[in-house]
């Protein structure tokens, strides 16, 4: 299927979300549609199924909820989690600490194991968590953790979970339409501007109807509550409280692409050559990436900045906006570095034209390469594993 280029002087959107959308799926926001009507229900009934079939799982349901990304993280924790349950949370970056942040904020006792910036959690680790604290009841992971771009082994973190009697929980929100979820979970979430390539403005809850229907009373929130809206679209086919009409629209044809051009196997592929594209047109000027190959995602590529003296981020960020790219800051406490999102109506001829675009910025800059600070390779020679 061919990708539409962005408008004349619109960059390409180097992030993991918001991304750079078609044609098409702009083009389905030109309507105004009434929340009441039975259309817009027809059209809530669709996105749920489809999103159903792509989690392709048994006796799953799907709740969308208004907001942002971390609108329906919160959602998901508080009508997953008991009162009086207990949380294991999986964190190597800056979303994983938000969860903790989050349960804090719920009043949800937790245990964190954290990795630091990029390093994995494994199985190993979360089995000996569980093992000495007999209260944990459930584990939260992000699969795709965009600080550094690595991607959690979620499957043998879903296998000791469930092994030792407890139930998993996954941010799906920078994975989800692009990457299988294949294992074992209680629920995941996402949203609407990330792999599936809609725009922001809701995100949503798969679980199965058995696990939602246990969630009733638990929510600390009357607009998060994920077993009231799905109670409540299950009986009227509404929305609880006013929707982004324009938003589903526009996601509905960004669902009808992602199946046109193959479903997650196919958006996986194209995204993981985007990456692969990048990253060997940055190494070749000299650039290294934080992860090893074995941990980069297909989703965001974190890379380290030029030692050069004449390096400036906020320069080389000019120099590339004005060349037809927004890439994003990174993330990293020890040393600098910048992330390349490889999500969105991207493939690979846009990818190369990244890499000439970062030749371009290096040598108006006046660095002769992109190698970093021997710092920054001592810290990834950590990453062991």
């Amino acid at each position: 299927m061919p990708l539409s280029a962005p408008k004349l002087g619109e960059p390409y959107l180097l992030t993991p979300g918001p991304l750079t959308t078609s044609y098409a799926v702009k083009s389905a926001m030109l309507r105004d549609w009434g929340s009441w009507d039975q259309d817009f229900r027809d059209m809530t009934a669709k996105l749920r199924s489809m999103l159903v079939e792509i989690a392709d799982g048994d006796d799953l349901d799907c709740v969308p909820i208004q907001g942002s990304g971390t609108f329906v993280v919160e959602a998901m924790l508080g009508s997953f989690v008991p009162r009086d349950g207990k949380v294991l949370v999986l964190s190597n970056g800056a979303y994983g600490k938000r969860i903790a942040e989050t349960l804090d904020y719920l009043g949800r006792a937790n245990v964190v194991i954290d990795k630091g910036d990029y390093m994995p959690p494994r199985g190993d680790e979360v089995a000996a968590a569980l093992a000495a604290d007999p209260d944990i009841t459930d584990v939260v992971v992000v699969h795709c953790e965009t600080s550094s771009g690595i991607l959690n082994p979620i499957g043998e973190i879903s296998d000791v979970t469930y092994g030792a009697g407890r139930r998993l929980l996954i941010d799906s929100m920078s994975s989800f339409g692009a990457i299988p979820v294949d294992t074992k979970f209680e629920a995941l979430v996402s949203s609407a501007n990330k792999c599936i390539e809609g725009v922001p403005g809701f995100g949503f809850v798969i679980a199965s109807k058995a696990s939602l229907a246990a969630t009733k009373g638990r929510s600390h929130s009357l607009s998060l509550d994920v077993f009231a809206q799905w109670d409540h679209m299950n009986k009227t086919g509404q929305w609880r409280f006013t929707p982004p009409t324009h938003v589903i629209a526009a996601f509905l044809e960004a669902l009808r692409a992602h199946k046109s051009e193959g479903g997650v196997a196919a958006r996986g592929a194209r995204y993981a050559n985007n990456r692969d594209v990048v990253v060997a047109g940055l190494r070749g000027l000299g650039f290294e990436t934080l992860l090893k190959d074995r941990w980069l995602s297909p989703i965001i590529v974190t890379v380290f900045c030029p030692e050069h003296p004449a390096f400036s981020f906020s320069r080389f960020y000019v120099l590339m906006e004005e060349k037809g790219f927004i890439i994003y800051p990174g993330k990293l406490t020890i040393v600098a570095s910048f992330r390349i999102g490889c999500i969105g109506q991207m493939d690979e001829h846009v990818m190369h034209k990244v890499v000439a675009a970062t030749a371009a910025a290096l040598n108006e800059l006046g660095v002769p390469d992109g190698a970093p600070p021997k710092l920054a390779l001592l810290e990834r020679a950590k990453l062991a594993v």
